[in-house]
């Protein structure tokens, strides 16, 4: 068998196989988490920097801004580090549990909270974007209903924002899948750190005692796979929902312009 042949016999080997998945499933996790997490925090912090302009509420358009430039100019390995040294952790995580022993565990959590903080800043300019898309006149409509401030934004402003920036939601989930591969730098969990793992002990495993140059073709191109498919699938989805926006859009205008012709006025900007 040609040493290309041995690397390639690893990827039937059950053992790396169901190591490999794991490591998938807990990139998925705390991709996942991280995302939830970042779009509550990014939300306050959106909310913080578009509508605390009043001098009581100034001091949290200052924090919102220094957090958000902060850390969406830093780079989120810098970050990584900066939290496994410093951040404390919870008692339920200094203990053995998902098949991790309890320091992988803590350097688990405190990695996904540099990956939190970290996109949490990205995703506040997104809902920044989409909260700038709402007609500031829904607000003063939802004044004059009698509701308050936080209705106008939980009934009103914040289901339209997320509405329109769905799509660019979903393609920071990407980038956010893609960016914990940088937990491979202090953890052995996620689906990196664990195709480092198995290269290193490859002599092991492809029978010719020896980590081959074919190895590392093999086992990363299986992660870069993998990472592909997970991506291109939430991709296509992305598309997907920027075609049917569109789609929706031109119907809408296209009602507008029959609506024009009977009326005389010009609902549609995009035909003017």
């Amino acid at each position: 068998m040609s040493t290309f042949g041995n690397s390639l016999s690893m990827l039937g080997n059950p053992a790396i196989i169901q190591f490999i998945l794991y490591g998938v499933l807990f990139t998925l996790i705390i991709s996942v988490v991280s995302v939830l997490f970042s779009v509550v925090i990014g939300t306050c912090l959106a909310l913080m920097r578009n509508y605390c302009g009043k001098q009581k509420a100034l001091p949290l358009k200052i924090f919102s801004v220094i957090y958000i430039e902060m850390f969406r100019n830093t780079p989120l390995l810098f970050w990584i580090f900066i939290c496994v040294v410093f951040c404390p952790c919870p008692k339920f995580v200094d203990q053995a549990m998902f098949g991790l022993s309890s320091v992988n565990n803590k350097l688990m959590f405190k990695a996904a909270v540099a990956l939190i903080l970290y996109t949490s800043g990205v995703i506040a300019e997104i809902v920044r974007g989409g909260l700038n898309s709402v007609a500031h006149g829904q607000i003063e409509a939802g004044h004059s209903q009698g509701f308050n401030m936080l209705q106008i934004m939980w009934y009103i402003v914040l289901p339209q924002t997320f509405r329109a920036i769905i799509p660019t939601l979903l393609s920071q989930v990407i980038t956010t899948i893609k960016d914990s591969s940088f937990l491979a730098n202090v953890a052995v969990i996620e689906l990196m750190a664990r195709t480092k793992q198995i290269l290193s002990a490859a002599n092991r495993y492809n029978g010719t005692n020896a980590i081959n140059v074919s190895d590392v073709f093999v086992l990363f191109g299986m992660a870069a796979a993998i990472y592909f498919i997970i991506n291109f699938t939430i991709s296509m989805t992305v598309r997907r929902l920027q075609i049917k926006k569109r789609t929706s859009n031109g119907k809408i205008c296209s009602y507008n312009i029959q609506t024009v012709r009977s009326d005389g006025k010009d609902d549609c900007p995009e035909y003017g």
